[in-house]
Parts: C-alpha cells; structure tokens; sequence
C-alpha cells in the first residue's frame, strides 16, 4: 500500500502549501448523490477503501477512515499496510470526525475541505463545531493538484424521458414548481440533485451506476429554465427538444459565473441538505437566500396516474423475472450444481434482462447466504462469495429499472431444513410485514408514527432491527427517494396519496442467517368517515413469500388471510405471463395455508 502512503503524503504537502492543518475528504460529489462517477471518488483515491459509507481524515502526523459497521471487515481488509487507521463508527471508543480533530488540532489551525463535497447544512455545521474550538473551517480543493490522473467526468449522451411515461410536460412541471416557489416567496430556485433535475425536465441517463441520472445543475426563475451541462452531452434530438421547451443550455462549469450574475434584488431558493457549499458561496451575499426541502424534491415524491401504472407493469415484469428466477434456483439445487451468491446474483439479472424495457439493475444485489444474510447491507466478494447448499436460509435483496418503474424486492427462502428458531424469526418478520401492509390511517399520518407496527412482534420479544422499515422509491429513478420515509427516527414528512414506499421489517442473527421480507407499496385513499379522511396501503410487488418458513400457529386469522390473498393476487397477476410448468411451480408456491 505504498501508493497510498504516497498519496497521502503529497496531500499533507499541499495542506502545508496553505496552512493547513488537517483536511476532511468525504465520499460524496457536488450533487449529494448516492451514487458518483469515478471522478469523484475522492475518498477511494486517497484510502483504497471503496465502500459506500465512509470519509477520511487526516493531520499532518494521523489519518483515519471513519465508517460504520457494514464495513469494518472491508475497511480493515482495505487499510491494511496503509498509514490510515479504521476507525469504527458506533463504537463507544470511537470519537466522531470533529472531536477527533479538536484533540488532534490546536486553536488557531486550519482544517481543509473542498466545499463542493459538503451541503451547505453540513458546512455551517462543521465550520460551527469546530469554531468551538478556535479552529478555522478552509474550502479548497486540495486534490485537484494532488490528483493528477484522475478520469474525466462522463460524457455519455442523455436522452428524452417520453411523456408517456412521465404523465407530466415540463411546461406543466415548471408551473408546478413555480407555484411552490412563490409560496416559498423566492424568485430563483437553484438545483444540483440528480434525479430532482431528471425529474423536472423529463431526462434521463446513464452517467453513475444504478440511478438512470445526467450529471447537470439546474436553475429556474420566473421566466426562464436553464440546464447546465456539457455540450458533448446533447445530441441534435436532444437539443430539439430543450429548444421546444424553452430550457437554456449553458455549459456545466458555467454554473458559478451565472449564479454570480444572479440581481442583487432577487430571493434566491436552495436546498440546504443537498446544494453544496461552494455553489452557495457564489450566490451574491447582496441576495435574500433562502434555505428548504426542494419543491421538486416534494413532487416528485407524489406519483401521477401515468407513472403509477408503469409502475403496476414494472412490478408483472419483475414478477416474472423473479419466479423464473427461484425456479430455476430450486432446480439448479437439486441437480447438484454449483451456485454460488454471485453467480445466483448474475444469473437474477439475466431474468430481469429477458424482461422488455428493461435498462438495469436498481442498486448492487444483496444476495447473503446463512451467515452473510445477518450482514444488511452484504456484498458478496470473490473472496467472500459463499457456495449455496441444500440447507438454511438465503436472503436475496434486488431490483430493476424500467421505462416503466423502479424495483426493490427482498425475498428470505429456505434452501433446505431450517430451525424451528430461524421458523419463528421468520414468522415474527413476517407479521410486522402484513399489520404494516393492512395498516389504516388518518390524513398527515408520518411514517414514525406507523413504524411500530413493522416491529411489535419483534419487540414483544425484545426483538429488533437497526435500519429504516420503509423509504420512497423513484419512477425510473432513485431506488432510494425521499422525503417520505417509514422509521424509527422523526420525520416531518406526512404520508400522501400516490407516494411510494418499501415495507421491508427484518431480523438478524449474526453468523446465522438474515431475514429481511420487503414489497413495494402506494399510500392509496381508504374510507372518508366522520372521523375524517383516512388512508392505506396497496402493496404493489407481485411474488411469493415462502410459507416454508411460516409457523402459521404463530400467524392471527387476519395475517393468514392476508397472506393467503396476497398470494391468490401474484398469481393472478402473473398467470398470463408464465408457461405451463411456470404455472404449476408458482400455483404451488402460493397455494393457501
């Protein structure tokens, strides 16, 4: 690992070019993206360590990498050799980034960002922290010279989200925003999510894994739309139709040196959590800023009509590809073949790519056997990728992007014999499962105040599971999409109709097995009564749930039946879509209990 030690070294060498004490480099980019392109892979360039969750900091003497627990194995694997030390995040002897640094540092020093790689909330908040202490927050890009042969940015030609999917023109999106805008009492509205300025101007890409995104910034006023892009983006259809639609095109990097030019006399909107602090610091301080959620960001969260039914297809196709997909697992088994949780992982995708409109894979499949099942968020490696027996517990996690719709689906099956224990866990997911999908509740309900239900089965035992049970879902978009959400911690944000959320409660037994049971659902009207106007549930995922790991004494009348119509309506669904033989297989799969 001498090349990173290298690496690190011409850093500190840059840090002391402009007194510098230390720096912090997260694994983000400039448009708070889940996903980024390989040119900002900062924090991978100066680590080698390349989960998803991590950031590194550094003095001119220490270096740490600081993640959470998914990744302690990787992290230590990956540091190992280096001169940068692990440091585990949730550990009770594990100081966060800012402490750590009020320790390491003195008053009077310098801690170095680039400003572009932090929200303008999580700046303010860093630079507060730290002014407890007496040290100084620096924005400069530090890697820029230090990093000399990093890749280009993508260029990979974006295309035109046809409104028949969409439902919504852009016209009708920009009234829409506008509309929000006035409330919000600003005259610019400034955007750098991906998938907010996907959204707005019905595009659609391939520039970062997994979300269908064109790496853009946006701005809109009163008047006028722009997109900044890269010309080598735009091809002559494309520019058609940003032509039709009245959207300006400046190049990408021009983004600073317009906001700059924004009337002193403007109100101008950003979102806090999202825009980073190096575009906020162009705006002119002359302008009123303002800082809120994106409108957009709101929007979007609400599914029209037209991309609900998408949606209602992409579900059929995934359905298919998924029954293909463990028929052929059950089978490949019992012949004795050799499986193996990348090969099943490959082998899913191929039964997706069968499907029609089908343009990728929605996240990186979590497909964990035993043990590595218990890991949330497992990904399997050459050297970890575990062979598949006739025996205990898979966990498969997944999903597509369709013309149609975004995907997400987790399926717990059983490979062979299992546990009466592993039975009754599974059977406790699966009833937090069913009472949060039959739940009923009033308008301005929050996901928190829903989120018990997922987990009162469990609790009663004092049971539980550390992640989130529900967040929103895109239309060809994030698979991961706000604001809504359904969880433990509080959020604001109340539940509407035409939002779409995952259910997916789960229980874990480390070095045992994972047990995770995840349906996509819409928040639909339910009954108006003299209470009000109350809400449910329509679960909108169409596979079987295998009832070989159902304790059914363990399941209320209520639950069995359920279960018993969820399967009847997967099968329903599907039927048209399958063979003779697929038929037989999925009929016995979801026969009633």
């Amino acid at each position: 690992m001498t090349k990173i030690n290298e690496r690190l070294s011409a850093l500190r060498d840059a840090m002391k070019k402009v007194g510098a004490s230390a720096c912090i480099i997260p694994g983000t980019d400039p448009h708070a993206s889940e996903y980024i392109a390989d040119y900002w892979k900062e924090r991978v360039w100066i680590s080698g360590f390349d989960g998803s969750a991590g950031t590194v900091a550094l003095t001119l003497e220490k270096a740490g990498l600081w993640t959470d627990s998914r990744y302690f194995l990787q992290g230590a694997e990956q540091l190992s050799g280096t001169d940068i030390q692990l440091m585990k995040q949730g550990e009770p002897e594990t100081l966060d980034i800012v402490p750590w640094l009020t320790t390491e540092l003195n008053a009077g020093d310098k801690v170095a960002v680039n400003a572009e790689m932090f929200s303008v909330n999580a700046f303010a908040a860093m630079k507060t922290q730290l002014a407890l202490s007496g040290i100084e927050l620096l924005s400069v890009d530090l890697l820029k010279e230090v990093w000399t042969d990093r890749p280009e940015l993508p260029k990979n030609p974006f295309f035109v989200f046809d409104e028949k999917y969409t439902g919504k023109s852009v016209a009708e999106k920009l009234n829409e925003l506008r509309a929000e805008m006035k409330k919000l009492h600003a005259d610019v509205f400034v955007m750098s999510a991906l998938d907010d300025i996907a959204w707005l101007y019905n595009i659609r890409g391939n520039d970062v894994s997994y979300n269908p995104v064109v790496i853009a910034y946006a701005m809109v006023d009163e008047n006028s739309a722009t997109l900044f892009i890269n010309p080598e983006k735009i091809t002559p259809e494309t520019q058609a139709y940003l032509d039709e639609n009245n959207i300006t095109v400046k190049a990408y990097d021009a983004v600073q040196d317009e906001l700059r030019k924004i009337d002193t006399s403007k109100s101008v909107l950003v979102d806090g959590a999202k825009f980073n602090q190096s575009l906020y610091e162009s705006i002119p301080a002359a302008c009123t800023k303002r800082t809120a959620m994106s409108p957009v960001f709101k929007l979007k969260a609400v599914k029209n009509g037209v991309e609900m039914s998408g949606v209602r297809k992409a579900m059929i196709k995934d359905g298919v590809a998924m029954t293909r997909f463990f028929r052929w697992l059950f089978k490949s088994l019992k012949k004795g073949e050799t499986l193996t949780e990348i090969s099943i992982s490959d082998k899913l995708r191929s039964f997706r790519e069968d499907q029609r409109d089908f343009k990728g894979e929605s996240f990186g499949t979590i497909a964990g056997y035993a043990g590595h099942g218990a890991i949330v968020h497992y990904s399997a490696t050459p050297e970890s990728d575990a062979t598949l027996k006739r025996e205990g517990i898979l966990l498969l996690d997944s999903g597509g992007q369709y013309l149609d719709g975004t995907t997400d689906i987790t399926r717990t099956v059983a490979l062979g014999k299992v546990s009466k224990k592993a039975k009754h866990d599974y059977t406790l997911v699966l009833k937090g499962h069913i009472q949060l999908a039959m739940a009923k509740f009033p308008v301005n309900t929050r996901g928190s105040q829903l989120d018990i239900l997922a987990r009162k089965a469990m609790w009663d035992e004092c049971i539980n599971y550390g992640h989130g049970t529900g967040h929103g879902i895109g239309h060809f978009l994030n698979v991961h999409e706000g604001p809504q959400s359904i969880r433990m911690d509080e959020n604001p944000i109340t539940l509407q109709p035409g939002m779409i959320l995952s259910n997916e409660p789960g229980l874990y037994r480390t070095d045992k097995y994972g047990i995770r049971i995840e349906n996509l659902v819409q928040v639909i009207p339910a009954e108006k009564t003299e209470f009000g106007q109350f809400l449910q549930f329509e679960t909108l995922t169409l596979c079987y749930i295998d009832t070989k790991l159902v304790d059914k004494e363990m399941l209320t009348e209520e639950e069995v039946n359920w279960l018993n119509e969820y399967h009847q309506r997967v099968y329903d669904k599907l039927y048209s879509y399958l063979s003779e033989k697929e038929r037989e297989w999925l009929a016995k799969k979801t026969q009633a209990i």
